[in-house]
């Protein structure tokens, strides 16, 4: 596939991932267009979580662990290429500290169990903690729990600094970059997309990679193949810096509820991790409430109080900031990765709602493979756009398209 020109549409985690296999790759010119900075807005909004412990098995589990196991390799790679790159690559603050889901409740212990034991078919780790080895672990956490588990491959980067060191190597391997352009339309000829209107100008290539987040649904609807992907909304409190109080990524077990739910309204569970810096993310939320990105005391108020229930010696703690941002929602919670079948020419790989940054790597690397030819690691076929979760209802409710 010599001299085949493709342009990445986006320039989050998702995009800069699939701009570096792509360059990385012969054959391929690659462009990333953004209509802002690399990696400003959904990837800046999240923790970097890098994570096996909260999906079932399955596909996106699949992924997940392909994600897990090209993380160290890429950023060692990335890092090998030159002194700057190295820099680049300690900015990820690649960390892989494992994580600790907690029951509060019989009922939570119980499913807990039964949803370790799944994973643990499927070749998760997924290690009881007793009360004295989780105390040991996590010396501040409740003593109010009914059972824990310690999943030792969960880990956790700096997203933004990761989406940079990926669009970095990118470019230093060849990609180019154009910031603040945006899409406006599609170009077909014979039935297939051949380039995309932009605000400036038209930009001509042989593939374009729908890499846009949660906003892929209204690019893919200004290029004529709706997809349904939406935003949903999440919210993190901010602690000011700690002596070591945290020391996994700890969660209760509400929490992998929440990420498989498909509720409007707002649900929250306890998410508690601390950073390099010393300050302890406190998640987390989601809600659909397509692009409106007011922050909400209420939800605040609610994650707090979740959080709480963890680590009841942050209550006196102080917030020195909140922030949230969008997801890209996909009913049927799976990523769509592939090529759109009713245009030619056009791929997508979106829809990883708060997932996106542990996935990132393995999306690449599938997309890679579809689009050269190759064969693929995993089953790319759960991805596919041609699914009724995915085509079954264009965004159209004023609601969603808001920017």
């Amino acid at each position: 596939m010599n001299g085949t020109r493709v342009v990445v549409l986006g320039a989050g985690i998702i995009g800069a991932a699939c701009a570096r296999e792509l360059a990385l790759t012969d054959g391929f010119l690659v462009t990333v267009v953004d209509r802002g900075g690399a990696a400003e807005a959904t990837t800046a909004h999240g923790e970097g979580n890098v994570l096996v412990s909260d999906k079932g098995p399955g596909p996106e589990l699949r992924l997940a662990q392909l994600s897990r196991r090209l993380w160290p390799e890429t950023l060692a790679a990335v890092a090998g290429r030159s002194p700057r790159a190295a820099d680049a690559v300690r900015a990820v603050e690649w960390d892989p500290k494992g994580g600790i889901v907690v029951a509060t409740t019989g009922t939570g212990a119980a499913e807990l169990t039964r949803f370790a034991a799944a994973q643990r078919t499927a070749g998760v780790r997924a290690d009881p903690l007793d009360a004295a080895a989780l105390a040991a672990a996590e010396p501040h956490l409740t003593r109010d729990h009914t059972a824990a588990l310690h999943y030792p491959e969960d880990a956790q980067v700096q997203p933004a600094a990761a989406a940079t060191a990926l669009l970095g190597d990118a470019l230093a391997h060849g990609a180019t970059l154009r910031t603040g352009c945006e899409v406006l339309a599609a170009r077909t000829r014979g039935g297939r997309l051949t380039a995309v209107r932009t605000t400036e100008g038209d930009l001509a290539a042989d593939l374009f990679v729908n890499a846009a987040g949660p906003w892929s649904g209204r690019l893919a609807t200004r290029l004529g193949a709706p997809v349904d992907v939406r935003p949903r909304r999440g919210d993190i409190l901010v602690t000011t810096p700690l002596p070591p109080t945290v020391f996994h990524k700890v969660y209760d077990a509400d929490y992998v509820g929440a990420v498989g739910s498909s509720a409007e309204e707002l649900q929250t569970s306890a998410v508690v991790e601390a950073t390099r810096g010393g300050s302890v993310l406190l998640g987390s939320s989601r809600r659909r409430a397509g692009f409106d990105d007011r922050l909400r005391p209420e939800v605040l108020s609610a994650v707090a109080a979740k959080a709480l229930r963890l680590f009841p010696g942050l209550a006196d703690v102080a917030v020195m900031r909140a922030y949230g941002g969008f997801r890209p929602y996909v009913p049927d919670h799976l990523p769509v990765i592939g090529a759109d079948p009713r245009l030619p020419g056009l791929w997508h790989a979106s829809g990883h709602e708060g997932a996106g940054i542990g996935l990132s790597l393995g999306t690449a690397r599938l997309l890679r493979d579809l689009v050269s030819g190759a064969e693929p690691e995993i089953d790319p076929a759960p991805f596919r756009v041609d699914r009724p979760a995915v085509l079954g209802a264009p965004l159209t409710a004023p609601s969603e398209e808001s920017a």
